[in-house]
């Protein structure tokens, strides 16, 4: 398999999910740094031109196809390695159902909330609170998925898992939610996914200098 690239930032969710599923899989590819934070390099009329008109990263490059949307990528690369997809189509359903969930909800509402505490410059405490508030919700559904099973869909990890798997491992000091506590499925299937061969922590796998909280 010839070697992917991926344009990434090591601060970003959604980066980390591309990388990690590239990770797990043992996939050729190397990093592409973004300059998102000072430069706004995703938001130029060359950058949208060349690469998505979304003005986004994850953008992977695979040959001559390149795909944005970490989702969409996570899908890309199970069927192109044959690993972390679906058992079957009811599988198949489930695993949609749970990335789309990540995206409008649990990696939505932590990546806003992380940001707003971390990055953001005076942010409105009742806005911060309006996330806190959401991202415990959606926890607590992934909370009660997770008491009977040992990942999202079953027995086996999946791009369910990866997708939601975007913000969880970064320090804890960035999203202060005291997991092991007040999620304590959630903190048992987070140590499953660092177990699994392959894995690394985001400022570890993602290149390019980083922007650290209120710098």
């Amino acid at each position: 398999m010839s070697e992917m690239v991926l344009h990434c930032f090591p601060e970003s969710g959604g980066c980390y999910k591309a990388a990690l599923m590239l990770a797990l899989t043992g996939t050729p590819w190397r990093g592409v740094w973004v300059d998102y934070f000072k430069g706004g390099q995703t938001r130029t009329a060359e950058w949208r031109g060349a690469h998505s008109v979304m003005g986004e990263v994850p953008v992977l490059e695979d040959g001559g196809l390149v795909l944005t949307q970490s989702g969409v990528i996570l899908h890309h690369l199970a069927e192109r390695t044959g690993q972390f997809g679906a058992a079957g189509k009811e599988e198949a359903r489930e695993i949609l159902r749970w990335i789309l969930f990540d995206n409008h909800k649990f990696t939505s509402y932590l990546a806003t909330w992380r940001f707003l505490l971390g990055w953001a410059k005076d942010p409105d405490p009742a806005v911060v609170a309006f996330f806190r508030a959401r991202v415990d919700a959606a926890f607590a559904v992934a909370d009660r998925q997770l008491e009977t099973r040992p990942f999202i869909t079953g027995d086996q990890p999946t791009i369910a898992d990866v997708s939601m798997s975007g913000y969880v491992h970064y320090p804890e000091s960035e999203w202060p939610l005291d997991v092991a506590t007040r999620y304590p499925a959630v903190a048992a299937w987070i140590g499953r996914i660092r177990a699994l061969p392959g894995w690394q922590a985001p400022y570890d796998l993602l290149p390019g200098p980083r922007t650290p909280p209120h710098a």
